[in-house]
């Protein structure tokens, strides 16, 4: 799944952050349904959240509400003061083999 329009806010200036979240997974028993990942994503907007922050806690809540065997969230941040961020976060059941 690809997420482009994630938006959260820079905890230390209030400004916008803008990033495209994608979202791999292997389902176990269930599986993420897009109305409610979109209204979860939208959550965020007025949140103010460090990067890897974030990442870790969709990836965490994700991982909580479906228990997939496998599950990796890849975070592309807009620019910020001339830097572009990528954070990749994931998850594996005891004895899975990522694809």
């Amino acid at each position: 799944m690809e997420i482009p329009e994630f938006t959260c806010l820079c905890p230390m200036t209030g400004q916008p952050d803008f990033a495209t979240l994608t979202l791999d997974y292997v389902a176990d028993r269930l599986c993420v349904e897009l109305k409610s990942l979109k209204l979860y994503v939208w959550s965020f907007r007025n949140e103010g959240a460090f990067h890897e922050a974030v990442t870790n806690r969709i990836l965490d809540d994700l991982v909580r509400a479906t228990k997939p065997r496998w599950m990796k969230l890849e975070a592309k941040f807009n620019v910020r003061g001339g830097i572009y961020t990528t954070v990749v976060a994931e998850h594996a059941k005891k004895g899975f083999k990522k694809p």
